[in-house]
């Protein structure tokens, strides 16, 4: 199926909507990182924005948790690496969260 043809017009529009959608995902990481939010609240957060964030890349934001680390913690709970926020289970999350809560 080909894409459609857009106008420069929507086409600019559809480049600021990606852009915004981008700085939001970024300013969700970053937070995370600062430990200014909980990995708990991120995970409630309804919305497409959080969802779409691939769930090794949550982890790798968080603070103390490197590339090798992340991908230990998803093989350790079956998660698939390619796995986004929004296609885990409610098992998943609580089992991540419990597994997080009680590092140092």
């Amino acid at each position: 199926m080909a894409l459609p043809t857009l106008t420069p017009a929507q086409r600019s529009e559809a480049l600021k909507k990606a852009a915004a959608v981008r700085k939001e995902r970024g300013e969700i990481l970053s937070q995370l990182k600062d430990r200014k939010v909980t990995l708990e609240e991120v995970l409630k957060r309804e919305g497409t924005v959080v969802g779409k964030i691939y769930v090794r890349r949550l982890l790798e934001a968080l603070p103390g948790i490197g590339k090798v680390r992340a991908g230990q913690l998803l093989d350790e709970h079956g998660i698939s690496q390619s796995r986004r926020v929004q296609g885990l289970g409610a098992r998943q999350k609580e089992t991540l969260l419990k597994t997080l809560s009680s590092r140092p």
